[in-house]
Parts: structure tokens; sequence; C-alpha cells
């Protein structure tokens, strides 16, 4: 079975796994904003010296590819491509949305019918977000939506949809149809790309080291700093 190295850092927690084949062997998360940047080979290197094994010896490098903050993805996509480059090892994007889609259907039970509705914040109303069926299969496209008491209203009168993640908080008060479901607390972690990752590796869908990108989905928009006086 392959040693993968899973990196997510699409959001404000970092994390960061190995897994052989489907099996975790080890991971590290942070919950504080901002640090990224400072923890990401922290952590793969606490990783190596804990399984006390050579990176050398891992097989491939999978890394959130978004959507999700420009920063946060900016910093993991970063840190995977230099190892991958650095050791000779294919590199494996997996979309953030469908992790986040696993970790929900992982730890819940659910009709049939349900579909899945991954949220990311984009500030304002605005969310990044795609709609998944129960087998993980994406059947609307990924894109940037500002929410209204109207959205998914189409879907919602033939579904239940489970809404989850970041973005999903703040539209509880506006999405109030009586088959919509929201679940607390989901976030996208390394260990829930696991699956994921190893699928891409058996079907050799690998990307390009030199030349990969961050699924950003909006470009980013720097903002002055306000001047006081």
């Amino acid at each position: 079975m392959p040693l993968i190295l899973n990196i997510e850092t699409a959001t404000k927690v970092c994390s960061v796994s190995l897994a052989k084949g489907n099996t975790m062997l080890s991971n590290r998360i942070s919950y504080e904003d901002k640090s990224h940047s400072e923890l990401v080979t922290v952590f793969v290197q606490q990783i190596i010296e804990e399984l006390q094994i050579d990176i050398k010896t891992i097989d491939a490098v999978a890394v959130s590819k978004g959507p999700g903050s420009y920063t946060g993805l900016r910093i993991g996509v970063s840190a995977a491509k230099g190892i991958a480059y650095g050791i000779d090892k294919p590199l494996i994007s997996v979309n953030t949305l469908q992790t986040m889609v696993c970790m929900v259907l992982n730890n819940n039970d659910f009709d049939k019918n349900t579909l899945f509705c991954p949220m990311i914040d984009a500030r304002r109303m605005e969310v990044y977000t795609a709609v998944y069926d129960i087998n993980c299969k994406q059947i609307r496209e990924i894109k940037a939506e500002i929410i209204d008491e109207n959205s998914f209203n189409k879907l919602l009168d033939n579904n239940k949809v489970v809404f989850f993640g970041d973005g999903a908080n703040k539209c509880k008060n506006t999405i109030l149809h009586e088959n919509a479901i929201f679940i607390d607390d989901i976030t996208p972690l390394s260990n829930y790309m696991v699956k994921l990752a190893f699928e891409n590796f058996k079907n050799k869908q690998f990307e390009d080291v030199a030349y990969f990108e961050p699924f950003y989905l909006k470009d980013f928009v720097a903002t002055k700093p306000k001047k006081y006086f």
C-alpha cells in the first residue's frame, strides 16, 4: 500500500496526516488561525519523526486544492509542491468540498435521497459551495454563491439537504426550508482526504508539480489598510 502525505490548509484549520492506503498512521491539527505557514512543515517533520521513517519512502503528496482561503491554499500547495519535488514523488490534488462531504458521510447515516451541500465562508453572505449525492458524487458545479431566503429551494422542495461548514453557520437564519438540515463543526481535515487521495493515486490522477495551482475560484483582492490620524 502506498504511503501518502496529506496536507489541508484551505480554511482557518491547518492539518497534516500520513496514511498507508486507506489507513491513517498519524496526524496533526491546529485550529489556530493564521498559523499555517509556521506549522505545515513542522507537522510533517513531527509525523516523520514519530513514525521513524525516511521522508523519501513516501509514495505521493496530496494537498487540498480548494476552494477556500487564498492565503491558506497558497501555503499548503507551495509546501506540497516543494516536498513532492524534493523527494521526486507524484503530487495529488483533492477537492476541499468533497473532503467535507466525506467527513459528514463517515460520521452519520442518511437516507439515500439526501443531498449534501458543503459551504466555505467567503465573507458576508457569500459561500463557496457545491452539491453532492449520497455517493459523494458532485451533482452541481462549484461556485461562489450569495445566500438568500430562496437559495436551494428547488432542491429542498424534493430532497433533504444537509448544509455544513463554516459558511453554513451564517445561513441558518436565512435558509429556513423544512427540508434543510444543518450540521455544526465540520471543517476540512487532512485525515478525511485519505480515501480520496488513495483513489486518485490508484487511478494515477497526478498533477504537474511545476505548473499546478490551487482552485481559488475567485481572484484575490487586496484591501488597503485604514489610516488613522
